[in-house]
């Protein structure tokens, strides 16, 4: 029998759970606002309310992979905590090099600044946690 070595450190476990914890207050907080933004609003800044309602889907998944914990769980939220903080920075640096390209903020807009800055946050801390819990080599 090939020996693969330890056992991951569960990544909802420990401080894992503050994560999963974050991820969903997150969730339902962008989730809220994206919803309630393009069901009323959405002619109006169609770019800034879908991007919301897609950090919104970005929270939830990511909080969802996380909570699982296997391999499948780790895989969605590294994908999950990539592609946020991709967008982060992304429509960080747009929003503010073309406010016009966002008329109204997003989740992410100023690179979160909005949410204290805690959406740029949240994927670092996401990728260490992911990294800190990740298999040990053998």
């Amino acid at each position: 029998m090939v020996e693969t070595g330890p056992a991951p450190r569960r990544t909802n476990s420990g401080p894992g759970r503050l994560l999963i914890a974050v991820y969903l207050l997150f969730a339902i907080a962008a989730t809220s606002r994206a919803g309630l933004q393009i069901a009323t609003k959405l002619d109006e800044a169609p770019v800034a309310y879908l991007l919301s309602g897609v950090a919104a889907l970005i929270y939830i998944v990511a909080a969802v992979g996380l909570a699982r914990a296997g391999h499948a769980g780790r895989r969605i939220a590294l994908a999950c905590c990539s592609v946020e903080l991709v967008g982060v920075v992304a429509v960080g640096v747009l929003s503010v090099v073309d406010k016009e390209l966002f008329p109204d903020e997003t989740v992410w807009s100023g690179f979160g600044s909005g949410y204290g800055y805690i959406p740029l946050v949240l994927p670092v801390l996401g990728l260490i946690w992911l990294w800190r819990t990740r298999r040990a080599p053998a």
